[in-house]
């Protein structure tokens, strides 16, 4: 195999609607495509039980559902699908770099379609601690926390699968869901001898020295206690863009949301983003694949150095 043999025409950051509809467009466009997603059940619209607006399918289907029907669609017209943790990217050059932790990836063109589920620190001592025994990756962050005490703050599936990993490494890996049940009570991690789950609770502090050393707590019955433990992995989901892992390569508006024309197109030539992850004043399935769709047929118009856009329509 060549080094151009491993050069894909579009690399997809983001396995959502906005992501996958963009793998549809470029994959029935001819281009190697490969979409790099953090998870399959991990997103707005994963966690979304109920949709009976989406144009063409005739509901109430579960979001998970709806991307699974997305996903087989891009993978029937040959994008490959990874589910991978982006780190880090290098969208500088001629040809792109994307790197994950188990491989780097080499495109042409890159479309960023990671959503808006990132959040600032709200938690006391969060902020502080950060890099110092809190994470935000049980995957990238796991091997430091061997033989030691942990807890994932969450109870959506991704919190879960999270806190399954995390049990191959700590010796006890606390599980604190601020409601009575976790979104998915039949998991297999939830399983391991080493996890506690502590239900319906909330972390009011994180508290330590030079590291991490505690946590308070708020049980049911509103009451603080605290647990000794050496690093704390948040999965709570809020409403800002997912830009971390970009650290600072592209443009961003005011809000932290990366800058697009009405094409897509941000200011770096090669580069794309749709959906959520550029504030769009609408944040519906609808719109973030129709911007995927823009996206990819830009990222195609790039590729082929053509002046105007190459219409889709079915074959």
């Amino acid at each position: 195999m060549t080094d151009t043999d491993n050069i894909y025409d579009v690399i997809i950051i983001g396995g959502g609607p906005g992501g996958l509809a963009a793998a549809q467009y470029a994959s029935r466009a001819k281009l190697r495509t490969v979409v790099l997603d953090k998870s399959a059940t991990a997103g707005a619209l994963a966690y979304t039980g109920h949709i009976e607006n989406y144009p063409g399918v005739i509901g109430p289907v579960s979001g998970k559902e709806l991307l699974d029907i997305f996903r087989k669609q891009a993978v029937g017209f040959g994008a490959e699908y990874v589910e991978a943790q982006v780190v880090g990217v290098k969208l500088d050059g001629e040809i792109k770099e994307v790197f994950t932790l188990d491989k780097n990836y080499r495109g042409k063109a890159v479309i960023i379609a990671t959503g808006s589920m990132g959040r600032k620190p709200t938690i006391k001592g969060e902020a502080e601690f950060l890099g110092r025994g809190v994470s935000y990756c049980a995957v990238c962050d796991a091997a430091f926390f061997k033989g030691k005490t942990v807890c994932v703050i969450g109870n959506s599936e991704e919190a879960v699968k999270e806190a399954g990993y995390l049990t191959r490494f700590a010796e006890t890996v606390y599980l604190i869901s601020p409601t009575p049940k976790v979104k998915v009570e039949n998991h297999p991690a939830l399983e391991a001898s080493n996890l506690k789950p502590v239900l319906g609770s909330t972390v009011v502090a994180i508290e330590g020295n030079e590291s991490v050393e505690k946590i308070r707590v708020s049980g049911p019955d509103k009451k603080e206690s605290e647990i000794p433990l050496d690093g704390v992995f948040v999965y709570i989901q809020g409403s800002r863009p997912i830009i971390d892992y970009l650290y600072g390569s592209v443009e961003l508006t005011e809000d932290e949301c990366i800058d697009i024309n009405r094409m897509m197109e941000t200011p770096l030539p090669g580069v794309f983003a749709a959906g959520d992850v550029t504030c769009t004043e609408v944040r519906q399935v609808v719109t973030a694949v129709s911007g995927g769709c823009v996206a990819a047929l830009s990222a195609e118009k790039y590729l082929h150095h053509r002046t105007r856009r190459r219409s889709d329509w079915g074959k």
